[in-house]
């Protein structure tokens, strides 16, 4: 134990190991619905409209991917954990998939082995950025208060999430959003959980958010089992075949040559590569912020276990692995090293074997974490210098496009260019680094090519 201690440095960062195992088990549980949502977005299922479901993406094996998923979260989970030591979790990013799904495959044209291989493409380039230390230099590039930004913008999209996914928030009859129907058996869970998770945190009760995880859950099944109630967690079955990776495994690397000879297929790679840069970015700079004697090697060190596991995801047959902003609920029961990550990464190697236990951890269960941990992050908002009107607009920017466009990447790219365009205007232009210029040339770029392809 002593051993273990030592080498995550758990007591330097004020932690224990049953803190760091109950953290890792919360972002687990918090995070798992990847295992399910990513076959099913890079498989391109939508609803026929009566009822079933069609795949739009032909010659996708959804069972391969679920494998891929789990393998590629599992390996990158524990490498962050044991070569970074920060308690950040990774798997296949949403908005990436259906990017993959959506826009690469049905909208451009492309095979999904193409679409992979976009994905690996973009992960080496990563890579040797991160090596470069090219990441570090334009990340120091941002003002404070704009990171400062970034990471309560993303308390406040997490929190959305949380709502939209259980129905609290809807799209209204004339509005865009509107308050949802709280009498839904989902949404009334949610409320629940997030009630309880209140109460304890009220109480002072360590792993709050984890305990609220399992006081909602326990609720939801025995709704579900006694009353009846439609959409409650479900006790388990164990039924079907165990999964092959042999359908996808290394078709990325096969489908480089045929992507490359095409320009348009250079636009794939650098917009895998963008957004994957930019959310990696935010989610570090948030997840950090919560934490203590965390330093720019450990980060350096996170972004190249980060980039490595787009490279390897891909190969096995997924779509962008990339680090996720829901370790935070871990971070919020008490994790600090990345002995959580370890433990995380471990479960979703289990989960291969053990997919049927995550029925119980729904959407409705899940929403209070993402709630609650969204809470804490957006504290960081009192700190941005808002009698600054440069940072005050751009942090503005910075937030409100991260939540409605339902985008991490989205969100830091407007910031930066409303800050190049006050500061330019407000002749304050020699301020602004080089790179951060640079930065917000390739985010136009993006977005001008984006609504053009």
């Amino acid at each position: 134990m002593e051993r273990i201690k030592k080498f995550f440095k758990i007591e330097e960062r004020g932690s224990s190991i049953k803190i760091e195992l109950l953290g890792g088990l919360t972002t687990f549980l918090t995070m798992a619905y990847i295992l399910f949502a990513n076959p099913n977005l890079m498989g391109g299922v939508v609803s026929d409209g009566s009822g079933g479901s069609i795949q739009l993406v032909a010659g996708l094996d959804l069972q391969a991917v679920f494998f891929a998923t789990a393998l590629s979260a599992g390996l990158a989970t524990i490498a962050m954990g044991l070569i970074a030591k920060l308690p950040v979790a990774l798997a296949p990013g949403m908005g990436l998939n259906a990017f993959f799904s959506f826009t690469v495959v049905v909208g451009m044209g492309y095979s999904w082995e193409q679409a992979l291989a976009a994905v690996l493409v973009s992960g080496v380039l990563y890579l040797i950025i991160s090596l470069a230390g090219l990441r570090a230099k334009v990340v120091n590039a941002i003002p404070q208060s704009l990171k400062l930004a970034i990471g309560s913008g993303i308390g406040f999209f997490i929190a959305y999430i949380g709502l939209v996914d259980v129905g609290i928030i809807v799209q209204g009859n004339g509005t865009p959003t509107a308050l949802g129907d709280l009498t839904n058996p989902v949404a009334s869970l949610a409320l629940f959980g997030i009630i309880l998770t209140m109460v304890l945190l009220a109480f002072r009760v360590k792993a709050a958010v984890f305990f609220g995880l399992i006081g909602t859950a326990v609720v939801g099944l025995f709704v579900g089992l006694v009353f009846g109630i439609a959409d409650m967690p479900a006790l388990p079955t164990f039924e079907g075949a165990f999964p092959s990776l042999a359908p996808t495994f290394g078709q990325a690397i096969l489908a480089i040559p045929s992507l490359l000879v095409h320009p348009v297929g250079w636009f794939a790679i650098f917009a895998f590569l963008f957004v994957d840069f930019f959310d990696t970015s935010g989610t570090l700079l948030a997840v950090t912020g919560q934490m203590e004697n965390v330093t720019e090697e450990d980060i350096q060190r996170a972004n190249i276990v980060d980039s490595s596991a787009t490279v390897v995801g891909s190969i096995l047959g997924t779509s962008t692995t990339t680090s996720y902003i829901e370790s935070l609920s871990g971070i919020g029961a008490g994790a600090r090293t990345g002995l959580a990550s370890v433990f995380t990464g471990i479960l979703f190697l289990l989960s291969v074997f053990l997919a049927p236990l995550l029925s119980v951890f729904t959407f409705g269960v899940t929403a209070a974490a993402m709630v609650i941990v969204g809470t804490m992050m957006a504290a960081s908002i009192g700190k941005i210098e808002w009698d600054k009107w440069q940072i005050a607009i751009s942090s503005f920017m910075t937030i409100l496009v991260m939540v409605l466009s339902y985008s991490i990447s989205n969100g830091i790219g407007f910031g930066f260019l409303t800050y190049v365009v006050v500061m330019l205007a407000s002749k304050k232009g020699k301020e602004v680094s080089p790179l951060l210029y640079g930065v917000t040339a390739f985010f136009v770029i993006y977005m001008v090519l984006l609504n053009i392809l």
